[in-house]
């Protein structure tokens, strides 16, 4: 694992133990102010996802929630 996979995984688990509400709210607004500077890059496998999940939409292959929630529910039993 690299260093930035190593970050992260320690930032997840500080956050997932504390029960510091201020710091938590601190840490949130932190990412809202820097999602204003940060630039997305995708994969080249992304890419090809939101490809594909552009036609989906343009050929009308979707499932609405409750469709998706009658799948499920029938898959598990």
């Amino acid at each position: 694992m690299n260093t930035l996979d190593n970050l992260k995984n320690n930032l997840i688990d500080k956050i997932a133990a504390t029960e510091n509400e201020k710091l938590l709210n601190a840490i949130i607004s932190i990412f809202e102010v820097s999602k204003v500077n940060e630039k997305t890059s995708f994969s080249l496998e992304q890419l090809e996802m939101l490809k594909m999940s552009e036609e989906d939409i343009k050929y009308g292959r979707l499932y609405s929630e409750e469709e998706v929630d009658k799948l499920d529910a029938s898959w598990m039993n």
